[in-house]
């Protein structure tokens, strides 16, 4: 395999997602990978995840547009794009709006291959749900011309065996203190009902990258039960990706088929 993804350099990739944090935790494996193999990565995140408990919306706004820039460079991003949609509102934001976002991000970074969520929205979160809808428009209406399309979804399980790792620590905390993932309190909600994936990435390489990145988004990771993954369990509970292909954009296999194992 190491043989055949010597030739993706020169490849590009967009990632489009809906807050910060998003990237890291979805595919922040295969970001890695395909930027440490000369893969040109870039990523549109659609709002700044301004929205918090208790936080000055301003203040966090700023905080996790930086939290981002941070991770990026731990993924080897080489392009990032934040717009002003509020966060919590983009199913309500005007869709030819959202569209004509991602169509402008495909048209001057000309991807060979998009990837965002999976039709659940990594725990069926709206403004995940709305990010998908809308990508796969924008690259449906580009036809068979416009860049392959790949969804991202959780493995069922994964987050709930991060959460188990996180309790059975040396300062696990007590049945009433659940811990949460990146603000969602749910575990088993990732990767509930998520369709079946058509590749799966054994990125267990780049999982210490991915943690690292994960850590950079300090608002949302502190506290958490990721923030209790130990170095040598990050390939173990970070280190697989699911990913779906999509019936619209370029019906061709692209490089990211070379970093996985095809599951029918």
């Amino acid at each position: 395999m190491t043989a055949a993804l010597d030739t993706v350099s020169g490849s590009s990739l967009l990632a489009v997602f809906a807050h910060p944090d998003d990237e890291s935790l979805a595919c922040g494996g295969l970001l890695a990978w395909c930027a440490e193999r000369g893969v040109r990565v870039s990523l549109l995140c659609l709002t700044h995840g301004e929205h918090g408990p208790g936080q000055d919306r301003e203040r966090l706004r700023d905080t996790r547009a930086s939290e981002l820039e941070d991770a990026a460079r731990v993924l080897g991003i080489r392009d990032l794009v934040m717009l002003d949609h509020e966060d919590g509102m983009l199913p309500w934001i005007d869709g030819d709006r959202l569209e004509e976002d991602i169509l402008s991000a495909i048209r001057r970074f000309q991807p060979d291959v998009v990837v965002t969520f999976d039709e659940d929205g990594l725990y069926w979160h709206p403004d995940h749900i709305a990010v998908h809808e809308r990508t796969t428009a924008a690259v449906g209406g580009l036809g068979a011309a416009g860049p392959a399309l790949r969804y991202v979804s959780m493995p069922s399980g994964a987050m709930r065996a991060i959460v188990d790792a996180a309790s059975n620590g040396p300062d696990e905390c007590s049945d009433e203190t659940p811990r949460p993932i990146l603000g969602v309190a749910d575990a088993n909600a990732f990767g509930s009902m998520a369709p079946a994936p058509t590749l799966i990435v054994e990125a267990a390489e780049f999982a210490d990258r991915k943690l690292a990145a994960l850590r950079c988004h300090r608002t949302q990771f502190d506290g958490s039960a990721l923030e209790h993954i130990k170095e040598e369990d990050a390939a173990r509970l970070l280190g697989r990706e699911h990913y779906r292909r999509a019936q619209v954009g370029s019906p061709d296999d692209v490089f990211i088929e070379r970093f996985g194992i095809p599951s029918r």
